[in-house]
């Protein structure tokens, strides 16, 4: 009986500890909300917290704010242009992890061990040692400050990460699955598309939000490869640059960044129930 209360104490103690750390992350979230709807008066003479008091009263919020940053600021085209980045940024590393790592755990060719070794060894390379050359070739070949050069830099950037989690997810299927396919005369291409992509599901969920989250709240990359040119400026070079010319204006800017919050919070919660699952079949070999 004394062993059973102590289990419930100390679950009741942990879960305690979870929600008040799950408040904590929270109430940043809910100050930018807030703000984000509140008139610049009300910014300028309180803080965001004495609206919860006074909750349903409805004058106090606005949808200026937003129709502002969407209309006259260019977060609405900064908006559509972080999606023609992450989207294809996401999309091609991911394919491509897909048939190395299959191809890295399940086919014989020469070097095959050097190759694997040589991605994992490309997840230590710090990306600031590969601004400089990347755009200098980016310069001669016309690629910078475009999408399609964008789209090589991260999926480059994201490639070895992907590689290396989805192989070692791969590499730990059953053996007898892919011999009883190929005495069934299923080609190697049928094994992938049949076998290891339903089987890999939850370990691709688990990287489409990481790789989706890490482009879309990119800000360093983007500036060095696209600028701050606005016709292909993502969400986060274009709220960088209003923290200089509307740096006062916290409403305006707070709207902003619930806009740019919003499809990583979708993401997220979309693809939650395969994130944990994914992560232990991505790190745990077996």
């Amino acid at each position: 009986m004394t062993e059973r209360m102590n289990k419930v104490l100390s679950r009741g103690l942990l879960h305690t500890f979870i929600i008040f750390i799950a408040i904590l992350w929270l109430v940043p979230t809910i100050g930018i909300l807030i703000t984000s709807f509140r008139p610049a008066q009300d910014v300028a003479s309180s803080g965001w917290w004495t609206v919860v008091g006074n909750i349903f009263n409805q004058t106090q919020f606005t949808l200026r704010n937003y129709r502002i940053v969407l209309s006259r600021l260019g977060i609405g085209r900064a908006f559509l242009n972080s999606f023609t980045i992450t989207i294809p940024s996401t999309i091609i590393p991911l394919a491509i992890a897909l048939f190395a790592a299959y191809a890295l755990a399940w086919m014989r060719f020469f070097a095959r061990t050097y190759i694997f070794m040589i991605m994992i060894a490309l997840l230590v390379v710090p990306l600031q040692m590969t601004f400089i050359p990347i755009l200098r070739i980016f310069n001669r070949s016309n690629l910078a400050g475009t999408f399609p050069g964008i789209w090589l830099a991260h999926s480059g950037y994201g490639l070895p990460l992907a590689v290396y989690m989805l192989y070692n997810f791969v590499s730990g299927l059953p053996k007898e699955i892919f011999d009883s396919a190929s005495i069934d005369g299923a080609s190697t291409f049928h094994i992938f598309l049949r076998i290891v992509l339903p089987l890999s599901v939850p370990i691709i969920a688990s990287l489409i939000i990481f790789q989706f989250l890490w482009v879309w709240n990119d800000l360093l990359v983007a500036l060095i490869y696209l600028g701050g040119t606005p016709d292909v400026a993502p969400i986060t070079v274009q709220i960088s640059s209003l923290v200089g010319s509307y740096g006062q204006d916290w409403e305006l800017l707070t709207a902003a960044v619930f806009i740019s919050i919003v499809p990583s919070l979708l993401i997220f919660f979309g693809l939650q129930r395969y994130f944990v699952r994914g992560i232990l079949a991505g790190s745990i070999k077996g």
